[in-house]
């Protein structure tokens, strides 16, 4: 597996667990009412997840480049 194929396997897994956990997070908030901490928290943990997400879609459908030989200046000799 290259390298490509790790990060966009790896950004897919991360923009899933961001899904599952809001998803989760959502729903033990519709089951209680503790509206004083879960909004906060809950506005909290969209910001992660989101962030999470893009993290995810960036590695997931990043562009890859084929990698060229870097590019080495000549030095010159003492005489030159």
């Amino acid at each position: 597996m290259t390298n490509e194929d790790r990060s966009r396997v790896m950004g897919r897994l991360l923009m899933g667990g961001a899904l599952v956990q809001l998803l989760l997070f959502v729903g033990a908030v519709l089951r209680r009412s503790y509206l004083a901490i879960a909004l906060p928290v809950g506005f909290a943990v969209a910001a992660l997840s989101a962030v999470a997400f893009w993290v995810g879609y960036t590695m997931a459908y990043a562009r890859w480049e084929d990698d060229e030989e870097p590019v080495v200046p000549h030095r010159r000799a003492a005489g030159d």
